[in-house]
């Protein structure tokens, strides 16, 4: 007897998810937007509730953290605030966008950049470390009386962006300076605060040694708890042409990737146990007395089932996402 014929697309059948959907880390490649990778997941898992966490521009590469179906709603709660990258900078060159996708607004005197040593560059970027105000890039998506700063200088308009506090915990260099063409490349890496802009810190690192800098390469490694070795490649060789089907095997494995959202809730979150009468009442959206844990926490049941995410308040523990996984 001849075996049955496989699934020859996902269009054909939607592949399994976990019940209540749940968290997919990506492997976000260099030339593409974080909303195409939402596109390509809206094809490939065959539903529309996708969304995802923490932008990557189309230059950068690395983890994106990608919600699906009901643990969308996990979005808003993720604490993802400790972001780390790896990233290359040209010293050099300052550029209107502050990496290598913009205009060439200066060069520095060769002489002058190939004179920045190792020792230069530690000591800039540790001036650059720990909590201050930094000025975001004119081309970010922080958006000025409405608009999108990046709309307002695609238009010709000048836009200068008040500064904001972030935290870098590391600016390490890690190998370099290399000197070519009369620019210097350094590698470098970067543990920091959400909202901190890396391109910016190539900026200010090129400005505090008097030659420009920007950005021409970047690649988050890890958001949160949650490892770029852990993720996903969702466009594989000739995978991103809309002509290529997508097959089911294809889309089983991405889907067989999805982290569920206990799971996801106990990666992200602290946790405690709540009892049967706690459970009755959490589904119903009641109070429950208080954990003692600071920050939003994940509430699961004696079998280990995902009941809520809570918060303590002054006298109980309120219910801020009712249960996801049933």
């Amino acid at each position: 007897m001849s075996p049955a014929p496989e699934r020859a697309a996902a269009d054909d059948l939607p592949p399994p998810l976990p019940p209540g959907g749940g968290l997919l880390l990506v492997d976000k490649p260099s030339g593409c937007t974080s909303h195409d990778v939402v596109g390509r997941l809206r094809k490939v898992l065959r539903t529309r509730r996708i969304g995802h966490a923490g932008t990557l521009d189309p230059m950068a590469t690395g983890l994106l953290v990608v919600a699906v179906d009901r643990s969308t709603k996990l979005l808003g709660h993720l604490a993802l605030t400790d972001k780390a990258y790896s990233a290359t900078i040209r010293l050099g060159q300052r550029t209107d966008s502050d990496d290598a996708d913009g205009t060439i607004l200066q060069v520095a005197d060769p002489a002058a950049v190939d004179a920045v040593t190792a020792p230069d560059l530690r000591a800039r970027m540790a001036a650059l470390t720990g909590p201050f105000l930094q000025v975001p890039s004119s081309v970010s998506a922080i958006k000025v009386a409405g608009r999108r700063a990046y709309d307002i200088v695609r238009s010709g308009e000048q836009v200068q962006l008040a500064p904001r506090p972030v935290i870098v915990g590391r600016f390490e260099l890690v190998a370099g300076p290399r000197s070519a063409d009369g620019v210097v490349d350094v590698d470098v890496e970067v543990q920091c605060s959400t909202g901190t802009y890396v391109r910016s810190l190539a900026r200010d690192l090129g400005a505090a040694l008097g030659v420009g800098g920007h950005l021409v390469r970047l690649r988050r490694t890890r958001v949160g708890p949650f490892t770029v070795s852990d993720a996903v490649d969702v466009f594989p060789a000739g995978g991103d042409d809309p002509t290529i089907p997508v097959t089911a095997a294809f889309a089983d494995s991405i889907a067989a990737r999805i982290l569920p959202p206990a799971d996801a809730v106990r990666a992200a979150f602290p946790t405690r146990i709540v009892d049967e009468a706690q459970v009755a009442d959490l589904r119903h959206g009641r109070s429950v007395p208080l954990g003692g844990i600071a920050g939003t926490y994940g509430a699961f049941d004696d079998v280990g089932r995902l009941i809520a995410l809570l918060v303590d308040g002054a006298e109980v523990a309120r219910p801020v996402l009712g249960w996801l996984a049933g």
